[in-house]
């Protein structure tokens, strides 16, 4: 009979990170390294020796792989398209749901306090960060690109595809009708502004079913929003343009605070 496994807070460092090295693919060389970036700053013996050098560190080479790969990729964008990619697939949201997805909140090493009123969305990207930065000081900077087009490729496909234009739209009416057999509908639920600014907040819906809603500086980019959470949350991801992004604010901007 298999044994239960051990609560996450009870794992020791070893097992944290050995099965840290398990969940993201890589060995590291220098074990300090993923020790320094699973550690929070609550239980670190200064701030100096938590993630949060890697972190720095982290960002700026996860920015570089990225910008790379949307200017390679896209060569018919301008440098203003560019850029709100980037801002997408770079957000703290995104961040954070790569390293949920891979389960690495598990391996975190973290003050217990910390966990009382469940995981922080900022921590979870802050970890990701990171491990890129450690992945990236142990194996180089080929290893560590990699790993982070292994992740996030398919969230510049679909940055790039909000931001193309009537992509959203097109590809919901086309999972609509092939899996889920209805049409997608646009309802304007909200404004908000004077009548030479106003802002609509518009849902989608398929068959009775209401996703998440969206605003947007017109009826046209509402709906491209809502087509676009309406997407996400039937891949069941959290939605891009919920209502906390009103007009469209950035995300790592909003998250910052």
């Amino acid at each position: 009979m298999k044994s239960p496994e051990l609560p996450d807070e009870l794992l020791s460092l070893e097992e944290k990170t050995e099965r840290c090295q398990q969940l993201i693919g890589y060995r590291f060389q220098d074990p300090s390294l993923i020790v320094s970036a699973l550690t929070h700053a609550s239980v670190a013996s200064s701030r100096a020796h938590s993630n949060e050098r890697l972190e720095f560190l982290g960002d700026s080479i996860l920015g570089m792989v990225v910008c790379e790969q949307i200017f390679r990729s896209y060569p018919e964008y301008l440098e203003g398209d560019l850029t709100k990619i980037k801002s997408v697939v770079v957000s703290r949201r995104v961040c954070a749901k790569i390293s949920k997805k891979l389960g690495l909140e598990k391996c975190l090493i973290v003050g217990r306090g910390m966990m009382r009123h469940g995981m922080p969305r900022s921590l979870l990207s802050d970890v990701f960060e990171a491990i890129v930065a450690a992945v990236f000081l142990d194996g180089g900077l080929d290893v560590a690109r990699k790993f982070i087009l292994s992740h996030i490729e398919p969230e510049i496909r679909l940055a790039a595809e909000g931001q193309s234009g009537g992509n959203y739209k097109s590809l919901l009416q086309q999972m609509a009708q092939g899996d889920l057999r209805g049409t997608p509908v646009y309802r304007v639920v909200g404004e908000s502004g004077p009548d030479h600014s106003k802002y609509f907040e518009v849902a989608a819906e398929i068959s009775g079913r209401r996703f998440t809603t969206a605003w947007g500086r017109n009826k046209k980019e509402a709906e491209q929003r809502a087509a676009g959470n309406a997407l996400s949350e039937l891949r069941g991801e959290e939605p891009p343009y919920a209502s906390n992004s009103f007009l469209g604010i950035n995300d790592r901007a909003s998250d910052s605070e």
